[in-house]
């Protein structure tokens, strides 16, 4: 898998590409906030898939700012699991109405309030229930790494956020080739659909592809193209209009730079 620098390099290829490039039309009505509607609905039977996809998706922001709020290793993943079991069961994802805004600012809002009001009851908070279990232990491991500077407990959630969509964008893309018989492709494309062209490096994949140059900038096009669009798609479905996603989308680039956003955006 693509290298977390990689990832955060991506940024200026995507910057480049513009918010108005990328074209979804009609296709966005069935797919926004597709995966947060679906666990907020008590009766649909998509539900349980809908919330497994979802704390899959964003349980290490939450962990993460819980850590950098000062809890400890076992009271953050306490704190995490009980946190997404109690979304489920008192359904607050149906709060998350498309006319709230982005999913994304409306999870770590209520992460902050489930921790106000449970603040006295985190060591008595037990793992388990309806919810699939977390992979909290990996969690910790990925929060040694984190820079232990002053960067807030909010500036790291919505860092850690982005991270977490570049990621999946990028498996995703991983998954496609993969299933195509084309895994060795991407193996040696990737770094140039998340950086900056280089006619060195160029030749490099032309030779390891056996390709020529002018067919290796073409194939870097075409994955350049799917990549915008399944990162627009992932987008969508966390945010409340088509208009908001071109916004949404150059957010998360200037978060993969370090750059420090308000958070209550």
């Amino acid at each position: 898998m693509p290298t977390c620098e990689a990832i955060r390099a991506s940024s200026r290829c995507c910057a480049a590409w513009g918010s108005t490039e990328f074209g979804m039309g009609a296709r966005f009505a069935t797919t926004r906030w597709s995966v947060v509607l679906a666990a907020g609905g008590r009766a649909a039977p998509q539900s349980d898939v809908a919330l497994a996809t979802l704390c899959e998706a964003y349980w290490y922001p939450v962990y993460a700012y819980l850590r950098r709020d000062g809890h400890t290793v076992e009271d953050a993943q306490d704190l995490t699991q009980a946190f997404f079991a109690r979304l489920l069961e008192k359904h607050w994802v149906e709060a998350a109405t498309p006319e709230r805004g982005r999913f994304r600012s409306f999870l770590l809002a209520s992460v902050k309030h489930f921790v106000a009001n449970e603040r006295d009851r985190a060591r008595a908070l037990k793992r388990g229930g309806a919810l699939p279990a977390l992979p909290l232990e990996t969690g910790e491991h990925r929060y040694r790494h984190e820079p232990q500077d002053d960067t807030t407990p909010e500036t790291l959630y919505h860092r850690e956020w982005a991270q977490t969509v570049f990621d999946r964008v990028l498996s995703r893309l991983q998954g496609e080739l993969t299933s195509a018989g084309k895994a060795h492709i991407f193996d040696a494309l990737q770094p140039h659909v998340t950086n900056d062209d280089d006619a060195g490096s160029y030749r490099d994949a032309a030779a390891t592809l056996r390709m020529s140059e002018g067919a290796v900038r073409v194939a870097v096009h075409r994955l350049r193209r799917r990549f915008r669009d399944l990162l627009r798609a992932e987008v969508a479905e966390s945010v409340s209009a088509e208009q908001s996603v071109g916004e949404e989308v150059q957010q998360l680039i200037t978060l993969q730079t370090g750059a420090r956003v308000r958070p209550d955006r």
